[in-house]
């Protein structure tokens, strides 16, 4: 099996290689940059399925290199690394073209799980559904949009996971060991307080119609509901 090509953008060389050591022994091959414009440099070079930056960096920055990347190709994958973690540097990370973001410090199960599952959207987004109508908001699960009249939420990849499987399953429930096996890669009690956080702000950021309810069946999982 063809391993995941994996573009670093890291200007820490101890965990650059820390991340290239555990996952070039598992299926990934790893290809490393120091900065931004190492990155766009290597891109053309290796054509990665996927790039995982560093938002601080010398030479040119995560933010910058992403927005230079979005330009030369507009449907690849980027996972962010950041100590940064405000809701500003999120909402910057997005709208520059990153489509997940990662808080620093973590652990390589975490990063693994996130890669896989950037991937799988992009795999899965070509042949299935990508967009729903959710009461009076419409969502698209490929650009992360969830638009209610004018005005447009930008979510975060796991936002946007969690509310695809809802959307998927409407007036289903959909099992929470399935969304976290899935998405987390294990059920775990941190993880499954982790999925609750989620829930809540998708219940907001849906909360304009008042007919939507994401309801909670105990310890089974969750419903989506709409008129």
């Amino acid at each position: 099996m063809d391993k995941i090509k994996v573009l670093l953008v890291e200007d820490e060389s101890t965990l650059a290689m820390i991340i290239k050591d555990t996952l070039d022994g598992q299926e990934f091959e790893i290809h490393l940059a120091g900065d931004g414009v190492e990155g766009l440099k290597k891109f053309n070079e290796v054509h990665p399925d996927i790039i995982v930056s560093d938002v601080m960096m010398p030479e040119m920055d995560g933010f910058t290199f992403v927005k230079e990347m979005r330009k030369i190709n507009p449907d690849i994958p980027i996972l962010f690394l950041s100590a940064r973690s405000s809701a500003n540097d999120v909402v910057e990370g997005f709208e520059s073209g990153g489509n997940d973001y990662l808080k620093k410090p973590f652990g390589m199960a975490e990063l693994i799980v996130r890669i896989k599952a950037l991937l799988n959207k992009v795999t899965i987004s070509h042949s299935a559904t990508t967009h729903f109508q959710i009461g009076r908001y419409q969502f698209d699960s490929v650009t992360q949009l969830l638009t209610f009249q004018d005005n447009e939420q930008l979510l975060s990849n796991r936002e946007s996971e969690i509310l695809k499987r809802l959307c998927e399953n409407k007036d289903q429930v959909m099992p929470m060991k399935e969304i976290l096996l899935d998405l987390w890669g294990d059920d775990s009690f941190f993880n499954t307080r982790s999925l609750h956080v989620f829930i809540t702000k998708l219940r907001h950021k849906l909360s304009k119609d008042d007919s939507i309810k994401i309801l909670n069946i105990r310890g089974i999982g969750y419903k989506l509901i709409s008129d």
